[in-house]
């Protein structure tokens, strides 16, 4: 999965293909609700596929969980590896019965 940085059309066609992640910035983000042991069991799993893929930042609060991606090796820019991340989370996210959240 590359690293280079996308162009900003890139970034905008890519979310398109997300539903429910916004660009904060060089970042992308997206929370979900869950209780706070199934968010645990969530981390776990996204952590598994993070390290293989990009980057994420993992905020976990008592009933909603919210991820915040960059490529720390790109500058802290958004690649195309940090759009099949999102995809992965949302798939995993799914999986754990994690309702989307307005965080």
């Amino acid at each position: 999965m590359g690293k280079d940085p996308l162009p900003d059309e890139e970034i905008a066609a890519q979310l398109t293909e997300l539903p429910g992640w916004d660009r904060e910035g060089d970042t992308i983000t997206r929370a979900f609700g869950v209780r706070y042991h199934g968010g645990v069991a969530l981390i776990v799993n996204v952590a598994d596929v993070e390290r293989l893929v990009g980057h994420a930042d993992i905020d976990l609060r008592w009933d909603h969980i919210r991820f915040r991606i960059t490529t720390h090796d790109a500058g802290h820019r958004l690649t195309a590896a940090d759009f099949d991340l999102a995809a992965r989370i949302d798939r995993i996210a799914a999986a754990h019965q994690a309702q989307p959240h307005n965080a």
